[in-house]
C-alpha cells in the first residue's frame, strides 16, 4: 500500500523524481512546523486569530502539496485531518464536515477494515451531519462506526452503548 499512500498527481507531464523529493521534504517540513505552531498556541490559549493561522497553514500547505500528490497521499491527509480538527476546534461544521468526507475513503483504503481510526472518522462524520440536520447521513455514518467498533472493543463496550444512545436521542 506504500504506493497508494505517496500517490502522486496523475498527469500529462508527470512530476520529476526531483519535484516529488522535493514536495515531501516539503510536507515533512510543514507537518513538523505545523506542530511547533499548534504546540506554542495551546500553550497561549488559543484565539480565533491563532486558529485562522494554523488553519491558513493547513490550506496553503494543502495547496502547494496538491500540485504534486493526490488527497490520499498520507502528508495531505495529514493535512486535511489537521484542517478538520482546527475547524472543529472553531466550531464550523461545514468546513469540518468538508475534510472529513475527504479524508474517509483514502483512510478506509489505507488502514485495516476494523480499524479504530476508520471508526473514529465515521464517528465524526456522523456527529457532524447530525449537527447539521443531515440525519440520514449521520445515522449511516454512525452505523459504520458502531460496525467497526463492534469488531474492534466487542459489542458490550461502553462506547458503543454511548454511540447508539445518541442515535436514540436525535
Amino acid at each position: 500500500q506504500d504506493k497508494e499512500k505517496l500517490e502522486i498527481c496523475k498527469l500529462n507531464d508527470p512530476p520529476s523524481a526531483e519535484t516529488v523529493k522535493d514536495m515531501i521534504k516539503y510536507a515533512r517540513n510543514v507537518i513538523e512546523e505545523f506542530r511547533r505552531a499548534k504546540h506554542y498556541k495551546y500553550i497561549l490559549c488559543l484565539t480565533l486569530t491563532s486558529l485562522v493561522e494554523l488553519l491558513e497553514i493547513c490550506e496553503l500547505s494543502l495547496d502547494k502539496m496538491g500540485a504534486v500528490f493526490e488527497d490520499s497521499n498520507v502528508y495531505m491527509l495529514h493535512m486535511m485531518y489537521q484542517a478538520m480538527g482546527v475547524c472543529l476546534y472553531m466550531q464550523d461544521w461545514e468546513a469540518a464536515l468538508c475534510y472529513g468526507q475527504k479524508i474517509i475513503r483514502p483512510y478506509s483504503k489505507h488502514y485495516p477494515s476494523y480499524s479504530l481510526n476508520v471508526a473514529s472518522m465515521w464517528l465524526k462524520l456522523g456527529r457532524l451531519y447530525m449537527a447539521l440536520k443531515n440525519r440520514m447521513a449521520g445515522v449511516k455514518a454512525l452505523k459504520r462506526a458502531i460496525a467497526i467498533m463492534e469488531v474492534a472493543h466487542g459489542k458490550d463496550h461502553p462506547y458503543i452503548s454511548e454511540i447508539k444512545k445518541e442515535l436514540e436521542d436525535h
